[in-house]
């Protein structure tokens, strides 16, 4: 029997909706499908900031994944915030042992600030173990250079970057470009895709605070995509669209940093 396109987001909770799981979830519904999930942890905070965090234990994630398994059709996954190597591996054994359709991995290692997000060691297992399972891999632009080792200071160094990170094991790629201040005009990301072709997307700046979870939006969107059957290429494109027409139309919600908008990126036309 056919079944209604399903995603999974093997990801963290946030408490005030903005990113992480819950920026998953509202991606999902917003592209019409529908999403299930992994819970690996759960952060404490708003907008001004995170007060504290817990993990799950590894016992509790191996029951997530086999009771989701025993009963729903997962046709794309995403993961996101991973903050630790036994996070990680417990991630990849799961992943490998069931049917979870293509993978998108969205590194977050770092914030747009260049803040780590991660634990230092956890850093190889990430690179060794999980990035050679992505069907796509979204770093954003210093999460790109910290895997790397690469400044991305040129369009080149975007290919070479997109490249190295293609010989880790992804199989396709997205840097996201870099937010940097008021005088942009435009925010480039640059898809290298598994056939060796390539593209620049471009979208209009938008000079906000209202963009927690753009990260998280983007990488679900994708999953979301995947999920219905559609093209790499098209996917990232729709991601792309779906998460600039989202920090346009800003949300008055908290009072620092706030979510961006994921219904106005759900009026898009298929």
């Amino acid at each position: 029997m056919e079944q209604y396109p399903q995603a999974l987001t093997i990801a963290g909770s946030d408490s005030d909706g903005s990113a992480g799981m819950q920026a998953d979830l509202h991606t999902f519904f917003a592209r019409k499908v529908y999403g299930a999930s992994v819970m690996t942890a759960c952060v404490a905070g708003n907008s001004y900031g995170i007060q504290a965090s817990v993990t799950l234990p590894t016992e509790f994630i191996d029951k997530e994944f086999q009771l989701l398994a025993e009963d729903y059709q997962i046709r794309a996954s995403k993961t996101g915030m991973i903050a630790n190597s036994e996070l990680i591996k417990t991630i990849v054994k799961n992943y490998q042992l069931y049917d979870f359709g293509p993978l998108v991995v969205d590194p977050v290692i770092m914030t747009k600030h260049g803040n780590m997000l991660i634990e230092e060691e956890a850093l190889s297992t990430l690179k060794e173990e999980l990035i050679p399972l992505a069907t796509v891999l979204t770093p954003n632009f210093y999460e790109a250079e910290k895997l790397t080792g690469i400044q991305l200071a040129t369009n080149s160094d975007f290919e070479s970057a997109a490249h190295k990170l293609q010989k880790m094991g992804a199989k396709n790629v997205v840097i996201k470009g870099a937010h940097r201040s008021s005088e942009q005009t435009e925010v480039r990301d640059y898809l290298l895709l598994a056939s060796g072709e390539s593209h620049w997307l471009s979208a209009p700046y938008h000079e906000t605070d209202r963009i927690n979870g753009t990260g998280d939006s983007l990488s679900a969107c994708i999953a979301a995509e995947l999920a219905k059957g559609t093209d790499v290429l098209t996917a990232v494109q729709i991601a792309k669209r779906f998460v600039n027409e989202a920090i346009g139309a800003e949300l008055t919600i908290g009072h620092k940093y706030g979510p961006i908008n994921h219904w106005a990126g759900a009026e898009l036309i298929e």
